[in-house]
């Protein structure tokens, strides 16, 4: 079967769920099309362990079809940010431009180097030592919260202001940043050649202050070329372009495209909205990429919950695993807690956003592509019975569906104490 057909099924599939939803479970949508995901691979293992084992074979032969890792860092990704940067309101961002460049930056760092120190000493605890640098790679995949999953759950939740815009600016920027740390490290530990400081760090800059010159120049290009027409139709095919053609030539060059489509979204959402677009495109323009950024959030959470059937788990790596979790959510606590001694300083914050942006960091399919991206054949342990890879992907796949699922579900209720808070008239801590 082609990739084409595979996709249609499976986005038939994500639909019928999201519908049954509506009068079954009730539900947030991306979390039930994970859920059921989930539970259909769950029981495809189970059929193909007993009674029906060609059946898990066929399963895992239709999902590797559609390649997780290209399909959403090659692909839609372009789709998604550039969605999520046009409805960012830009004056409420430049009120909270330095905690948001914060958390996107030295928050995602920090994250990166705390939760790879904690593997690597988990490591040796559960005798399948791993290399400071394998460490590393797995802190930088993980450390990124997934602008696909937040705003797909939290934005919706009608968080307090102030905290909405940092929970949306902070993921949409830390995902490519994450990227560009993830892509260097990669490097580091899979190029097979020297690497020096400079050169880890022209890699970093090329990356990512590539990605947001390249942004701002697509975006320029974009906005001229839309102020050009007045036909609302073309408008529309314009922006198109941004994701598709843009997003392929920022990878071609080299740079972030992740970035690039961040700025780009965030210039024709905030800038040529008002100015560019015929009266007709206004009214259809947030409507179109709404419906499109649904139809591809569908897609990415019920390829989450099947790609259970793509993870190899190993007896011996069952303990890492379930330590990761903790880690991961406690690197994230000090990413976030740390700055915010700081911010307190010059400014007063509902006292609940660090718990929110905590328990709102959610993972989701940007960290399994990237999981999915490292390597087979690095063999760890004394035996070496464990992969790299495999080992990796069971501790993201772990920590993506805890937050998506756990998170997912229960920090509605720190959002409705922020929401009371702020209506009490004690915002403040």
């Amino acid at each position: 079967m082609s990739v084409y057909y595979t996709l249609c099924f499976l986005a038939a599939m994500a639909i019928t769920i999201a519908f049954v939803n509506q009068y079954i479970m009730k539900i947030q949508t991306t979390i039930a099309i994970t859920s059921g995901a989930l539970a259909i691979s769950i029981l495809m293992l189970i059929l193909g362990k007993t009674t029906w084992p060609e059946l898990q074979q066929h399963a895992v032969e239709v999902i590797k079809t559609v390649d997780f890792g290209e399909f959403l860092l090659q692909g839609i990704l372009g789709f998604l940010l550039f969605a999520g940067g046009l409805g960012i309101n830009l004056p409420a961002l430049k009120k909270q431009k330095w905690e948001i460049t914060i958390l996107a930056t030295l928050g995602t760092a920090l994250s990166t180097v705390i939760i790879g120190s904690g593997l690597w000493l988990l490591s040796y605890v559960v005798a399948i030592p791993l290399p400071f640098v394998y460490c590393l790679l797995f802190g930088a995949l993980i450390s990124p919260t997934d602008p696909i999953a937040v705003l797909a759950i939290v934005k919706k939740l009608g968080a307090p202001e102030q905290i909405a815009i940092q929970v949306e600016g902070e993921t949409l920027f830390n995902d490519g940043i994450g990227l560009v740390v993830f892509l260097t490290i990669f490097a580091v530990a899979f190029s097979g050649n020297e690497t020096t400081f400079g050169s880890v760090m022209t890699l970093f800059a090329h990356e990512a202050i590539g990605g947001i010159i390249f942004g701002a120049l697509l975006g320029l290009m974009s906005h001229v070329m839309i102020s050009a027409t007045d036909d609302g139709s073309m408008e529309l095919l314009m922006t198109l372009c941004i994701p598709t053609a843009g997003f392929a030539m920022a990878n071609v060059l080299g740079v972030s495209g992740a970035l690039a489509m961040v700025v780009a979204g965030i210039m024709i959402g905030n800038w040529t909205r008002h100015t560019g677009f015929s009266e007709q495109s206004k009214h259809f323009l947030d409507h179109f990429w709404h419906l499109l950024d649904e139809f591809l959030n569908a897609l990415v959470f019920l390829l989450i919950g099947l790609a259970m059937l793509l993870v190899g788990f190993h007896w011996q790596a069952w303990l890492l695993m379930l330590l990761s979790i903790p880690l991961v959510i406690a690197g994230r606590f000090i990413s976030v807690s740390a700055p915010y001694m700081v911010f307190r300083c010059f400014r007063s914050y509902n006292k609940y956003s660090v718990r929110i942006l905590t328990w709102g960091g959610l993972r989701g399919g940007l960290s399994l592509a990237m999981a999915l991206s490292i390597p087979a054949g690095v063999k760890l342990g004394s035996s070496g019975q464990v992969e790299l890879r495999d080992l990796i992907l069971m501790m993201t796949y772990a920590s993506v569906i805890f937050s998506i699922l756990v998170q997912g579900m229960t920090i509605t209720s720190l959002i409705k104490r922020a929401n009371e808070a702020e209506k009490a008239g004690f915002p403040i801590e």
